[in-house]
């Protein structure tokens, strides 16, 4: 338990399944006030907010479009509006789809540049301007992927976002420093969730996908979330503008295992 969380108000962008979800319920523990925020599936954002009651916190769904001004918009003010104020903001909201680039749909691009990357942009900004207004040393902390850093042929558009969330990330924690406001990201690996549930049900993907993780194995939302709650409590309070991966190792070229290469 981190007791400084206790009470602190926690939003969560796509938070009704996958990491969004893990992420919530582990706040619920840590006795938060969480803002569920879902884009479609309200059945399951209720019950994330039920989790999260169980669990010992509080928690209030919003549906909203990261991808719309207005929808960000609103949902930090429901923040302030259910709870009182605004202390962590999570941008975990995110798409991806296989596409050759060559092939490429501009659409396809826009759709995952605009959820991954301008959502994310735009949850950093409503967050910030309110911490900057109100004199708050608020924490923001976006989804990040491996693919900052590593290509990945056929998700240009997805590598593309992250990296741009990188930079984004990097550039917003060294502005507003002064100010004690902390940004930073999370690089999740492989991780089990629903969006790659049909590719780690085969055993021949799986174990393909294993072979490119040190550590031998395909992480779970829980571990993801264990990282959130420690950016965003004190415990990383001298920690801004990184990106820490939880990914088993796969960013340190697994290739190279055993003295290869």
């Amino acid at each position: 338990m981190y007791t400084d969380l206790k009470g602190k108000v926690v939003a969560i962008t796509g938070a009704s399944s996958g990491l969004g979800k893990a992420m919530a319920i582990r706040f619920g523990q840590e006795q938060a006030k969480v803002v569920v925020n879902y884009y479609s599936n309200e059945k399951d954002a209720q019950t994330v907010k039920e989790e999260i009651q169980k669990a010992g916190g509080e928690a209030v769904i919003i549906q909203g479009d990261v991808t719309k001004e207005e929808d960000v918009k609103n949902i930090v003010q429901t923040a302030v509006k259910e709870f009182g104020t605004l202390d962590v903001m999570i941008n975990n909201a995110g798409m991806e789809n296989p596409v050759q680039s060559h092939e490429m749909p501009l659409k396809d691009w826009n759709k995952v540049i605009n959820t991954n990357l301008t959502g994310a942009f735009l949850g950093s900004r409503e967050a910030i301007k309110y911490y900057v207004e109100n004199d708050i040393q608020g924490n923001v902390i976006n989804m990040s992927s491996v693919h900052e850093m590593i290509p990945w042929p056929l998700f240009v558009h997805y590598a593309a976002s992250k990296g741009g969330i990188k930079l984004m990330t990097e550039t917003l924690a060294l502005e507003y420093a002064p100010k004690r406001i902390r940004v930073n990201n999370i690089g999740p690996g492989a991780i089990n969730t629903p969006i790659n549930a049909e590719k780690f049900a085969d055993p021949v993907q799986r174990k393909d996908v294993e072979s490119m993780i040190p550590m031998g194995y395909i992480g779970e939302p829980e571990e993801i979330a264990a990282v959130a709650v420690w950016l965003a409590s004190k415990e990383s309070s001298y920690v801004t503008g990184i990106t820490l991966f939880a990914d088993g190792g796969m960013t340190k070229y697994p290739s190279f295992q055993a003295g290869r290469g």
